[in-house]
């Protein structure tokens, strides 16, 4: 009998049990932890003149007859904002580079726009005619391939005056836990993430190659995911644009929404963005006088014909959404344009009001492109076409027809007696988007239904879903079908464990 040998047996399951514990409680506090400052905003709605919103959408379709049409006006609005700047300047954008992909170079021949290096000469002239302006560009470590430094075309706008900031993600709560968890036992402490390695560059194959810590850092499926621009109006208020649209040249005719706001409604974004620099190493500055210039509204009686218009950030957007979907019956309607589908308790909400007699049309991105990659549909196709087995073909289901881009909008739109409630902005409706996980962003609007604003939100989605116009935008559901009960289930394990990219 080998007595010495037990011992050894028990250390080594002692040091095993340790591991499994101190690997447990990773998962756990990092999933639960406190959020950050600035993260899951509910702001009040504020009274809003109708003039002072303005829908804006990029599509990118075929005529019936072939010829593609491509109209892009959220980008030239921005630059627009971004030139009138009054007061200070804020953007924050998930992507905002001229990255390619592993294949490297684009084909700018084929309808992509330099719609990056346009922002930044556009922020370069701003600063060179404003240099006592504050200017602030958050961006997420994605830009730079994860390396933990400002990407090289916005630092070079540091020597202007403009304050660069890459986004901490490590004080987001963990949307990946089970591999994040492990990436801070193995990896994180001893491989770091700046300079370059061995390791391909998969985010850009034109890109520098990467160190292995960069590289292991994408897995943990963080972001700032946010897109908005923010300024003063020179009279003490503010202008912004809440959008779905990347100043990203690949996703440069991808189809997208976003609201132009004028308006003390944004007051609480500013505080949110200012907050997520701050945790993110931003020292502060004069701009942080000016968040300070004007309390928060509080919420008034609107004015005939006004709107009202709310923040609504992170989880903050998934409670907005299920209360609406939650109290929708009869003689309501809702329609969604969505990227990504999945978030399970969106999903219950549709098929209860569905149920209840609300009209549901649901529009989808059919997950098939991705920036000259075909993707599997995974996770729109199986749940769309759960979406209509569960409701019994109550909910109405299309697919949007895209060309090697995306169907990129995120609006959620609900009608009821004389009014239309619609959300918008940079949250696909998926667990990473509306748990707390990723950066998100998106304006709420309670809109008169006789109102410009609602007759070009409403005349938006009905003409890619009806085809108006000689158009081709849209797909009857099923033109991708989809019976893998193998692939809905994939896409259920995938959205609750975190393994995914949606």
């Amino acid at each position: 009998m080998n007595v010495s040998g037990r011992p050894r047996r028990r250390w080594r399951r002692g040091v095993l049990a340790g591991l499994a514990a101190i690997w447990l409680g990773l998962v756990l506090w990092h999933t639960h932890k406190p959020l950050p400052p600035g993260v899951h905003v509910a702001g009040a709605a504020v009274a809003t003149p109708a003039s002072a919103l303005s829908f804006i959408a990029d599509v990118t379709a075929m005529h019936a007859d072939g010829r593609m049409l491509r109209n892009q006006p959220i980008h030239a609005a921005t630059l627009e904002l971004v030139r009138d700047a009054r007061d200070f300047l804020l953007l924050d954008y998930f992507l905002f580079n001229h990255q390619g992909g592993p294949r490297g170079s684009l084909d700018y021949s084929a309808g992509l726009s330099p719609i990056s290096r346009e922002l930044t000469d556009a922020l370069r002239q701003l600063a060179r005619a404003q240099p006592q302006l504050p200017i602030l560009v958050l961006v997420d470590p994605i830009n730079d391939y994860y390396r933990g430094t400002a990407p090289s075309a916005l630092a070079a706008l540091r020597e202007l005056g403009v304050d660069v900031v890459v986004t901490q993600l490590d004080r987001l709560r963990d949307s990946n836990p089970v591999y994040s968890a492990s990436w801070r036992m193995l990896f994180r402490w001893w491989l770091p993430a700046g300079g370059e390695g061995p390791v391909p560059n998969m985010l850009d194959g034109d890109g520098p190659k990467l160190a292995l810590g960069a590289l292991l850092r994408l897995p943990n499926f963080k972001a700032n995911h946010r897109k908005l621009a923010l300024t003063g109006d020179g009279n003490g208020s503010l202008v912004g644009i809440i959008a779905s649209a990347n100043p990203h040249d690949a996703s440069s005719v991808h189809s997208n929404v976003a609201l132009r706001i004028e308006g003390e409604a944004l007051r609480p974004l500013l505080a949110s963005e200012l907050a997520i620099a701050r945790f993110s190493g931003w020292p502060g500055g004069a701009l942080e006088s000016v968040a300070a210039g004007a309390a928060a509204p509080a919420p008034g009686a609107a004015a005939a014909g006004d709107a009202r218009v709310a923040i609504a950030t992170e989880g903050a957007i998934r409670a907005v959404l299920l209360e609406r979907f939650d109290a929708a019956g009869p003689g309501e309607a809702i329609d969604l344009a969505q990227f990504y589908l999945a978030d399970r308790a969106v999903i219950k909400a549709l098929v209860g009001a569905a149920r209840r007699g609300a009209t549901i049309r649901v529009l989808l991105d059919p997950n098939r492109d991705a920036f000259g990659f075909e993707k599997s549909g995974i996770p729109n196709r199986p749940v769309g076409h759960a979406l209509v087995r569960d409701s019994d073909g109550a909910i109405a289901l299309r697919w949007y027809r895209t060309h090697g881009e995306q169907f990129h909008a995120k609006l959620v739109a609900v009608h009821s007696a004389g009014t239309l409630w619609f959300t918008l902005g940079s949250a696909n409706l998926t667990r990473r988007n509306l748990g707390d996980l990723n950066l998100e962003a998106n304006a709420v609007v309670a809109t008169p239904a006789s109102s410009v604003l609602a007759a070009e939100v409403t005349g938006w989605f009905d003409a890619l879903w009806s085809n108006a116009g000689g158009m081709d935008y849209s797909a009857e559901a099923g033109t991708w079908p989809e019976d893998s009960l193998w692939r809905y289930w994939k896409s259920r394990f995938m959205e609750a464990s975190g393994m995914s990219t949606f």
